[in-house]
């Protein structure tokens, strides 16, 4: 390949990479659109895009893949495992995401997931049973104060954020933390379209019986409603995901790491444009801190992080 042909498959792989979490970052506005206008229940929109991603992933898959697709469901132990990553960690990652959203706002909880990398190390570490790095420690510390800056906006005595914001946006940085470590294997055995297909299918079954008994809407959804929720499903989560993992094939899995913080930066200007949120300074310091600790993790690690969309 020429250099001419290695510039322009990087610049390539670097708009993918960019195009993902720029989508992920226009799918949470328009959750927190569908939460606000419509009082739409997140355990709806979760079993929603869950069962409409998984179905189109799957549909991708069976063109691209072909029987192989096929491949989890030929083994108990690989059926036990995916019925376990979707059920433990795929559900509930998504209900959290969308319910620190309804409680918050996009930008918060988009920025609170970048928590995750931190709890990885802290994770790895006592798995190894060898002191962290410092180069891991200063990127807990900064998770941890750009926590609590973000929470509290400078003022240790009380919240900035409301206190069921903050539980859900923690929570869906536990749970993004345990969907990178928990499906390693599943991964490596059948590929992400494959796993993640299954499991977002299978995760939407596991939900109806949350929503069996709620209603669907608090207000009828039109069609601005459900483009909302179409463009959750389709852009934000099928090509916001192929996208990402299309990236790997023309750049290191360390730059499409990196490029992942244009989610929080997109949702953040966003909630600030259409919801007119404000955050002040020590927000602000705090989101720089948590978005911080990517680029540490890029410097100290080839593996990519992914998020549990």
């Amino acid at each position: 390949m020429s250099p001419a042909q290695t510039t322009a498959a990087k610049i390539h792989g670097m708009a993918l990479a960019i195009a993902g979490p720029l989508l992920w970052g226009f799918s949470g506005i328009a959750a927190q659109f569908l939460f606000t206008t419509y009082q739409l229940s997140s355990q709806w929109l979760v079993c929603l895009r869950m069962f409409g991603a998984g179905l189109l992933l799957l549909l991708f898959g069976g063109v691209t893949l072909g029987r192989q697709l096929l491949a989890p469901w030929r083994h108990w132990r690989s059926v036990l495992a995916l019925l376990a990553f979707s059920l433990l960690c795929m559900m509930p990652a998504q209900l959290a995401y969308f319910m620190a959203i309804r409680a918050s706002n996009a930008a918060t909880t988009t920025v609170l997931q970048f928590v995750a990398p931190a709890l990885v190390m802290i994770y790895m570490a006592l798995r190894l049973r060898q002191w962290p790095r410092a180069l891991d420690l200063v990127a807990i510390g900064l998770a941890l104060l750009g926590t609590l800056l973000l929470a509290t906006g400078g003022h240790l005595n009380q919240l900035a954020i409301a206190p069921l914001g903050l539980f859900w946006g923690l929570m869906n940085a536990v749970l993004n933390a345990a969907y990178t470590i928990a499906p390693r294997s599943l991964l490596k055995q059948f590929g992400a379209v494959t796993v993640v297909g299954w499991a977002m299918l299978l995760g939407s079954f596991g939900m109806l019986p949350f929503v069996v008994n709620l209603p669907f809407t608090g207000h009828a959804l039109d069609l601005s409603g459900w483009l909302a929720v179409g463009f959750v499903i389709i852009f934000g989560t099928l090509f916001a995901y192929l996208f990402v993992l299309q990236s790997l094939l023309y750049i290191k899995p360390t730059l499409t790491s990196l490029l992942s913080a244009f989610e929080p930066l997109t949702s953040t200007i966003l909630t600030v444009l259409i919801f007119h949120a404000a955050f002040g300074v020590p927000a602000w310091i705090g989101m720089v801190c948590i978005l911080a600790t990517t680029f540490l993790q890029v410097l100290g690690t080839p593996k990519t992080f992914h998020h549990a969309r």
